[in-house]
Parts: structure tokens; sequence; C-alpha cells
């Protein structure tokens, strides 16, 4: 922005260069993407310039008071109301929105190979974590963080730590609460050296804290310890905010990922040593006009703009319509009641009553319990994984669970009581034998046991959906082997056959009462391109059991389709169709 005036223009032009020169040089291929940040910067560019000429040539004029981040600024009234009409451009908070610009990587082979080398140790984790058919082991709150997978993250935006502020590339993950960056100190793990990290000596705002920290994720693992710095966030300045400085991330999924670090948007509730999250704390410093933050996913974009996450309220260029609230059920993550999801126009009746689902902005795909997800994995043709135990209860056990329903038996009992489960007043768990080690190291008694217990109650939930479409009983017997066919991988992926997406079937998911429906080319996502091309589906296996599951985590892949709204003022979440 350049004054314009007799004897003005030069002297314009020579404080525009000391304005810049004073901030810090910014190019504009780094904040391209970032429309919000980079007006943001050139708003303040004017209010520098401003100052200036206000207090140089004009302070005997009629002044006012103008509070700005580079303090108070004195200006003449009628100079302001002129500049302002004339020589600001829409800025970011001109209706109290702060703009991130997110980037959007595409899924590449390399990750998908660092996922499934993940995939044996988030196995392992869910079986000693939850149990294959059972209850919770009594570690406290046990908590889905411990599961995550962070290798098919598409969606990046940029933050700073320090002063002058230090560029990390971060997650913003609604299922987390922690802010995590590499620290300088990071000496022993390969992956640090590929990414940023946080130099505390280069910082004037830093504070030693110390105390050591540790999180673990179903796809690794960082430690270190904690410190206090402001962070930047857009144009926000969170001040005094601590923080993880990661010594160590040994996990490969950090050694290829393309962030540096994680900001956790989550409730407290979840966050390692009762840190206070960022977004807390940009709220508590009044630092936006409402406790509102809202994602748009550019899940269309080829040319890297992936969206924007937008704090202070919502966008409306960004959604369709209106939008359909529904409350937070249970503050940690931001989980609410989802009702029955349908499979085309038929009802998979286990959500029927409700079921709990969290809106997480650090997952790629859509996660949910085994046994819808393998129903739809038939419906869309996706491969599986074939469970000889899921056979077995079917051969030996199909008509008796078949008899017992048409009895009307309390289907909760079933199991328990043609004996592959017990049940402990509400529903079926694991019988519970003692685990045996061979000779190899495998565990062999137990997790049996715990994979026929939850094959039966697989069984159970397909065969009523099926006496509900009032199917014979050969019928489901053989309907119900092919499911045993199609089992997915506990959170992995399934292949589908590119050139099916048109006789593949809407998936729908019942919000507050709306019908949100997803479309094959919504969830079926798709690695590489032209003719070496390969499309996986965008659901995934995820069991939980009660009393915190069943538990469905909408995704990137829900949330690209639909504009999310986390509502921290009155503990909502609402969804609109996306623009």
């Amino acid at each position: 922005m350049v004054l314009r005036g007799k004897g003005v223009e030069a002297e314009s032009r020579e404080k525009e260069r000391e304005c810049e020169k004073e901030r810090g040089r910014v190019s504009d291929t780094e904040h391209e993407y970032k429309r919000g940040i980079s007006l943001r910067l050139r708003f303040d560019l004017q209010h520098c310039i401003w100052k200036y000429f206000a207090t140089k040539h004009y302070h005997a004029n009629m002044q006012v008071i103008m509070g700005t981040r580079c303090g108070v600024v004195v200006i003449p009234l009628l100079l302001s109301i002129l500049l302002l009409v004339s020589a600001v451009p829409a800025s970011a908070e001109e209706n109290g929105l702060i703009r991130i610009g997110l980037k959007k990587k595409p899924l590449d082979e390399s990750s998908r190979l660092a996922s499934r080398l993940m995939d044996k140790e988030r196995k392992s984790l869910m079986g000693r974590k939850y149990g294959l058919g059972g209850g919770l082991e009594d570690e406290g709150d046990a908590d889905y963080i411990s599961l995550k997978n962070y290798m098919n993250a598409q969606y990046f935006g940029e933050i700073g730590v320090g002063t002058p502020a230090q560029k990390f590339t971060v997650i913003f993950d609604t299922g987390s609460s922690n802010l995590w960056v590499p620290s300088a100190k990071c000496y022993f793990s390969l992956a640090c050296y590929f990414h940023s990290k946080y130099k505390s000596s280069k910082s004037s705002t830093y504070k030693k804290n110390g105390k050591p920290a540790a999180i673990r994720y179903g796809s690794g693992s960082i430690s270190g310890f904690f410190s206090q710095d402001h962070v930047t966030v857009g144009d926000l300045v969170v001040k005094d905010q601590v923080f993880i400085e990661a010594t160590r991330e040994p996990s490969v999924t950090f050694l290829v990922a393309k962030f540096d670090g994680i900001l956790g948007l989550g409730f407290k509730e979840i966050s390692v040593g009762n840190v206070t999250p960022v977004w807390y704390n940009i709220v508590e410093q009044g630092l936006v006009k409402e406790p509102i933050f809202s994602f748009w996913f550019n899940r269309n974009s080829e040319d890297g703009e992936g969206g924007e996450i937008v704090f202070g309220g919502v966008d409306p260029s960004h959604y369709k319509g209106e939008h359909t609230y529904v409350p937070v059920t249970q503050k940690g993550y931001w989980q609410f009641k989802m009702g029955d999801v349908m499979i085309g126009d038929q009802s998979t009746g286990y959500c029927a009553g409700g079921c709990a689902a969290i809106a997480d902005s650090g997952t790629s795909l859509l996660a949910g319990p085994t046994t819808i997800i393998a129903e739809i994995n038939h419906k869309i043709g996706a491969s599986g994984v074939v469970s000889q135990e899921c056979k077995a209860v079917v051969a030996e056990y199909g008509q008796q669970i078949l008899d017992l329903l048409l009895a009307e038996t309390q289907p909760a009992r079933i199991c328990a009581q043609i004996g592959l489960c017990t049940f402990d007043g509400t529903h079926g768990i694991s019988i519970g034998l003692e685990s045996v080690v061979n000779d190899n190291g495998d565990i062999s008694t137990g997790l049996q046991s715990d994979a026929m217990c939850s094959a039966c109650e697989m069984a159970v939930v397909w065969m009523q959906n099926q006496l509900r479409q009032n199917q014979t009983k050969e019928h489901i017997l053989n309907y119900i082997n092919e499911l045993c066919d199609r089992l997915p991988s506990p959170m992995g992926e399934s292949s589908v056959d590119c050139g099916a997406l048109a006789s593949m079937p809407d998936v729908s998911f019942t919000i507050g009462g709306k019908v949100f429906e997803l479309k094959p080319e919504q969830y079926v996502l798709k690695v590489g391109e032209g003719s070496v091309a390969q499309c996986i589906s965008g659901f995934t296996a995820f069991d939980i059991p009660p009393p915190r599951g069943p538990l469905w985590i909408l995704g990137d892949v829900f949330m690209g389709a639909y504009h999310t709204v986390f509502d921290y003022g009155n503990l909502r979440i609402g969804f609109a169709e996306a623009a």
C-alpha cells in the first residue's frame, strides 16, 4: 500500500520497505495458499505506514485513538476515514474470522507402505488395550488417541512457535488436545532430521518447564518434555502456551510423514499432563470474537489448496443450506450421539438405538465397528480378510443362532447361551480363558476365545438384519459366510475396483434426525493417477466395546463432504453440505 499525494509517494514507498524489514520479510510463495494470513500481513503493514504518517505529518490535527496489535496508533479522524474507505482490502478480521489455509497432500504408496508396517503394532495394541471381544482392561479411562493413525493424513496447516516465530507444518487434530513439535534436542531419532525443529535458544519469549511428557499413538509414539512459549496461529499470537518438545520420534510414521507436529483441538479432559490446549488459550485470551472454529476440506482440489480452518466463527461460502447441530455428549473428544447407518436404502439396524461418534479431523478415513464395515465392504466389493473363526461360528452355530432369534431370545444373550461369550447383564463379553503362549511366542487360547465371541456377536447382528428383510434361512447362512470373507483388517484399508463406483451404493448416517449421505466418489479414495491408479475404501474397522463403544470416527472422508462447526461456547457440533 502506497499513499498518494505531492511529496508523499516516495516517502511512503521508503517507509513501506522499512516496515517490511521490521516485520521480517515473508516470501509470497510461502503464503500464497494461506489467503487469510498473507492478507493480515498486508493489513498490518498498512497500520505500520499509517502510524508513521499520522504521527509525523498530522500530529497537530484532531485525533482519535485506534488500537492495533502494533500498539496505540494516533490518527486524525478525517484521514483515517479516507484511508479506510479507499485503501483497506477485505481483511481476514473484518468479520472476526481468522483463517488458516490448509495444504492437501495426495495419498501415495510410501504412506500406504508405512501404514501397513504399523498394522501389526496397532493390532497388538488393540488386543491389549480393549480386548477383541470383551470389555476394557482396567487402565483407567482408556483413550482412542492411543489407536490413532496419522499415516494417511492429508491436510496440514502452518503455525509458528517462539519469538520470532519458528515455522512448523502441523495437523489440526480435533481428536487429541496437545501441541507438540520436534525439538532441537532430538538427537537420536532419524525422523527429527527430516523435519523442522524448535530451538528454544532462538526465542525471546521461551520459558523453561522441563516436565517429561509422552504420547502413544497407534501409529507410533513421541516423548520429550514440556516447554512454554508464544504460539502463532494465523495472525493470532497465543501467549505462554505449554507444549511438548519431542526428543524421540521412533516410529516410521513420523519418518515419512509430511507434517512436523500435531496441534490438538480436543477438550482438556484428554490433554496429556492436563495442559491447557491451544484452543482454550485462544478463547481465554480473547483472541476470537466467538468461541467457534470450523473446518472446510477442499476434497476436489488438485492444485494443493486443501481448504481452511476458520477460528472465531464460520465462513458462509464454505457450506450450503443450514447446519444440523447435535450436543456434545462427552467432553474429551468432540463426541455426539449418532443414529442409524444405512447402506443404500437398507438400515443396518446397528445404531438404530444410538451409537457414539466423534468428529475427528486427524483421521483420514471413516472408522466404525467391524460388524457394519464388513457389510459395507460386501456391498461395495472391497477386499477383506477371510476369518476362519467367523466361518467356524457360522458352520457350527449358525442354525442355532437363527433358531434362537426366531424364538425371540434377547440378542445380547445368544452368544452367552451357546457358550461362546459370557453375559455381564447388558452385553456379551469374552469367556476370558487364560492365554497360553506356545514355543513360537504366539498367544493362542485367549485370543481365539475373543475372536469366536466377536464372530458370534457379529453373526447375531447380521442375521437380525436379514430376518428383518424376510430372507430365507438358506440365504441368510450363505450371506453370513460371504461376510466372513469381507472382514476388514482392524484399522487397515481395503481395495476396491476404481471402475465400479457407478454400481456402489450410497452410505448414510443419521445425525440429529437428518440423513447425511456419502456417495461412492466421496467415500472411495484414489491413490496415484492414470493407469497405475488404485482405489481404497474410505471405511475402516475400529472396535471399542461397551460402555465406551461402539464408536464411530467421522474423519476427513465425512468432514470433506460436510462442513463441520465445533461450537465450544454451546458445546455442540454442526454439519452442513460443504460448498
